[in-house]
Parts: structure tokens; sequence; C-alpha cells
């Protein structure tokens, strides 16, 4: 009987060490997977921050490699909003009430001067524009590009020093390279507006006075007028009498163009305060080419 007792308490005793055993073996692979598991998500989380971090060093690189935008080419202005201040602040401040011009201070200002003309190169008159409108386009421009010349050349005496000076076409306007001939024969010449010889100005003593004020279309008739009748004042360039007059060659190198409604004296009494007579007698001053400095 005791020994049946002793019998009975082993195979218990085997049977529970079996089932822990058992247990044990159960529970190993489970924590092994919980730990994969947490190594997995740990990976991932790892991955999703380097991709982030990545990612951030990919902005910040790119943002060191961006290059900086190009210049904007000047903004083309609608006709009715050009503006010619640009020029006008230049005549203002190198040329004086009496047309001289101070081309030396006109030098240490080119990049202004080169700012106004890339305006004109940008801004080149459209077909809805006015007359008047074209008409301040081209003188304004014609004035800046002789300027424009001459200080190019310095040291000059005279305009005539530079070889063909109203010939070369050095002046892209729009899509077309112009010279100073090109503005005074092909375009205002041809718009039947005589006054244009008194506005343009060939850098010369005896040309026109250069006018310390820019063109612009609403006063332009007036600006006219009073260039006009300040040239035909001027004794050094013409001197008028009711029965004999000496004037400037541009009236006997462009008389065509002042012969247009009559004759040449018609064309003067209407902006002479002296009545001249048809009959009167017409010689011609020589033309001095010194610079109108």
């Amino acid at each position: 009987m005791k020994n049946s007792i002793v019998l009975i308490l082993i195979i218990l005793f085997s049977s529970c060490c079996n089932a822990k055993k058992i247990a044990q073996d159960t529970t190993k692979p489970i924590q092994e997977s919980t730990v994969l598991q947490e190594q997995a998500v740990t990976e991932i989380k790892t991955d999703t921050h380097t991709i982030v971090i990545e990612d951030h060093k990919e902005v910040a690189t790119s943002k060191t490699k961006v290059l900086p935008l190009p210049p904007k080419p000047p903004k083309q202005i609608e006709s009715s909003t050009f503006s010619h201040k640009r020029w006008n602040t230049l005549l203002q401040k190198y040329v004086s009430a009496s047309g001289n011009v101070n081309y030396q201070k006109f030098k240490t200002d080119k990049t202004t001067l080169a700012i106004y003309i890339d305006e004109l190169a940008h801004n080149t008159p459209k077909s809805n524009w006015s007359k008047n409108e074209k008409l301040a386009y081209w003188i304004n421009a014609y004035n800046a590009l002789t300027i424009d010349l001459i200080i190019k050349n310095d040291p000059v005496k005279s305009i005539k020093d530079i070889k063909d000076p109203w010939g070369q076409k050095l002046w892209e306007l729009g899509n077309k390279w112009y010279s100073l001939e090109d503005i005074e024969h092909e375009i205002l010449r041809k718009m039947d507006e005589p006054r244009i010889h008194f506005a343009i100005v060939c850098a010369s003593y005896s040309c026109p006075k250069l006018q310390n004020t820019a063109f612009i279309a609403s006063k332009l008739e007036t600006q006219l007028t009073t260039a006009t009748k300040q040239f035909l004042s001027d004794t050094k360039r013409n001197e008028i009498k009711e029965n004999s007059l000496k004037l400037s060659k541009i009236f006997k190198w462009f008389d065509k163009d002042f012969e247009q409604t009559g004759s040449l004296i018609d064309f003067l009494n209407k902006y002479t305060d002296i009545t001249i007579s048809a009959k009167a007698k017409i010689s011609y001053k020589d033309y001095n080419w010194d610079l109108n400095n």
C-alpha cells in the first residue's frame, strides 16, 4: 500500500514537470514573436524618421541650390501710361535753360540714360498710339540717342568727329536696328510735322536748342510752337527783317517740309512777330557744327 502511494506521487510529479515544460515551450515563441513585432515596429518607426529626415535634407539642399531668377525685362507700358519722366529728369539736371548740354555730367549718369533707352526699346509705338504720342516718343528718342552717341565717343569737339554719326544703326528699338537718319528721315519727316526740325537736336551749336524738358503728347502742340518761336527769334541762328532774311540752313536743307501748305515765308509768318514780305530776300547762315556745350 505504501509503495502504491509513492508510485502515484512520482507519476503526478512527472506530469507536472512535463506540463511546465510544455507551457514554457509554448510561451517562448509567443515572447519571441512579441519581440520581433516590437523590433519591426521600431524599424518601421526608424525608417519613417529617416525618410522625414531625408525629406528635410532634400528640401534644405534644394534651397541652397536655387539659382537667382534672371532680371525681368522692362515692363511694356500702355501708350496712355508711358512716361518720359526719366528722360525729363536727366534734361533738367544736365541741360541749361538756354540749351547748353553738360556732356560730362551726362557721362557720369550714363546708367540712367541707358535705362531710359532700354525703356524706349521695350515700348516702341503701337498702331493704336495717337500721332502726338508717336511724335513725342521719336523726338525724345532722337535726342537721347544723340547724347548717347556723343558720350560713347567722348572726347569729341563736334558730332562730325564721329565716323558716319547719323548713318550707323547703333540702337535696337523693338525688333529693329535704327540710326539717327532712320528716325529723322524715315519716321519723323514722314509724319507731316515740320516743327520737328526745331525739336530734334544734332548736338551742334547752330542746331535749335535742346529743350530741358521732355516732349509729351498732352503738351506737344504747345511745346513744338514754343521751340519754333524760340529758334526763329534767336538772332545767332536767324536774322529776320521785313524785307530780308538770314536763315539757318535747316530751312534750305528741308525746304519742302516747310512748303507743305504754302511758301516758306508763309510758314515763318505764323511764328514770328515781324510780318515778312513775300518778296523778302533770303540768304543762309554758315552752320557751326561745334558741340552745343
